[in-house]
């Protein structure tokens, strides 16, 4: 009766996404993550500052769209409680990335996406999702698609800049 109570427990798990929910959750609480200019991130240097972790691509419009908000997020923020590390996936080369770079004044770090990343953060389905740790290091919400500067400050508490 146990084994039947967990396997149906397990299926309602998959249909409702808690499962992918779950995987998120439980990925490395401790990232280390290297930039295009070859800085290291490790998410326990970040202890009492919020962490966004941005998934994007050059290709991708909505994240196109909310690169101004993370730039504005993390230049006025970056000081006191909060980083923003962008991720890009699924890119041609470097040069396009750092030309994109270039070109959307992004002053945040940016890391090559690959698989060891999405080891250490979590996958998505969608881009752009970001990944927002709280300041004690804990993943606290993965929000899917567009995100917004009024969003994350709602998120981090705070409501000026």
């Amino acid at each position: 009766m146990k084994n039947l109570l967990i396997g149906w427990l397990f299926v309602l798990a998959l249909s409702t996404g808690i499962q992918s929910f779950a995987t998120e959750t439980l990925v490395s609480k401790n990232f280390l993550l290297k930039d295009t200019t070859g800085v290291k991130h490790q998410l326990s240097n970040y202890k009492g500052r919020w962490v966004l972790v941005n998934y994007w691509a050059t290709w991708c419009p909505p994240c196109l769209e909310e690169v101004p908000d993370l730039v504005n997020l993390y230049d006025h923020h970056r000081k006191k409680d909060l980083m923003v590390i962008g991720v890009v996936f699924d890119y041609k080369n470097v040069k396009e990335v750092t030309d994109y770079m270039d070109d959307m004044l992004m002053s945040y770090p940016v890391v090559l996406g690959d698989d060891a990343v999405i080891a250490q953060i979590g996958s998505a389905e969608v881009l752009p999702t970001t990944f927002i740790y709280n300041p004690q290091g804990v993943l606290v919400k993965v929000k899917r698609g567009l995100i917004t500067k009024q969003y994350v400050e709602s998120i981090i508490g705070t409501s000026k800049d």
